[in-house]
């Protein structure tokens, strides 16, 4: 078990985990590979389709809401809204 007869005991110990938490390592990787990422992106894709579906619906209801009066967009040049992203006057 010692191949080399002027290590002691201690330092073959931390040699052999070394060597064992690298192949735990190796395994944690493949798991994550083969099993983990496979399953979110597949859960991924679900969840922002859900997500998209309720954008849709919250832009359709500010859409359908309209604005309250013209100052109230902060888009429109010249209104009392903050005016162009950036803009400090």
């Amino acid at each position: 078990m010692n191949p080399n007869p002027n290590q002691r005991p201690f330092e073959q110990r931390v040699q052999d985990a070394s060597a064992r938490v690298e192949e735990e390592l190796r395994r944690v990787v493949r798991y994550l590979d083969e099993e983990v990422v496979p399953e979110v992106r597949r859960n991924g894709s679900t969840a922002l389709r859900a997500a998209a579906a309720q954008l849709q619906r919250l832009a359709q209801t500010l859409e359908d809401a309209g604005p309250r009066t013209p100052d109230a967009d902060p888009r429109t040049p010249g209104s009392s809204g903050t005016g162009t992203p950036g803009d400090r006057r």
